[in-house]
């Protein structure tokens, strides 16, 4: 893999005729997982497609993002660096992208780029399924980039008694906090 340049992974759906070409777009990237799973899924589904990965460079998400939606891209999946860029590429967001401040998906329809965070909506229901009550809980929630304010107001929407954020930079962890304040007394939840 390594004569092919950094940002392109052969994602490029002009390579694809005939696939719904999709992406994980992160810096770095290589080590994602996601091409396999979707793949295999796709595979299972019956699908035709080709998943692939972006690895823009720091400050060139937005250039990359619609290049690849340009030459055909239907989605793509957004990790780290990158979900506060892709939040703000977005022309729509869902309420649960707006929530979040930083977008984990993007799809492109009738030539707008559509943005979702599902981070804390699988959080969740991933928790549920293995039977872990959430409401009435003491949460500890290690990170505050944006995969946590994906999860935070799914999580605050199930009403656990405390949700604690814990951060290498407490600094960043009290902008968290700050920013879901209200929404988790709205909630019932004690936020710190």
């Amino acid at each position: 893999m390594s004569s092919i340049p950094a940002n392109d992974l052969h994602t490029d759906p002009s390579r694809f005729p005939g696939l719904d070409v999709y992406a994980v777009a992160g810096n770095p990237i290589s080590h994602s997982k996601s091409p396999a799973i979707h793949q295999r899924f796709a595979e299972q589904s019956k699908q035709a497609i080709h998943y692939g990965r972006l690895q823009p460079a720091i400050g060139e998400f937005a250039k990359v993002a619609k290049s690849f939606f340009a030459a055909g891209g239907k989605g793509m999946n957004v990790t780290v660096p990158f979900k506060l860029d892709a939040q703000v590429l977005a022309d729509v967001l869902t309420p649960r992208a707006k929530l979040a401040g930083a977008v984990n998906t993007l799809w492109i329809k009738e030539g707008k780029i559509y943005g979702d965070n599902t981070d804390g909506a699988g959080l969740v229901r991933d928790l549920v399924a293995q039977g872990i009550q959430i409401r009435g809980a003491r949460i500890l929630l290690l990170g505050a980039g944006g995969a946590a304010r994906g999860v935070m107001g799914p999580l605050l929407e199930q009403e656990p008694a405390q949700l604690i954020v814990a951060n290498r930079s407490s600094a960043k962890a009290d902008e968290l906090v700050g920013l879901f304040h209200d929404f988790a007394n709205n909630h019932h939840a004690q936020l710190e």
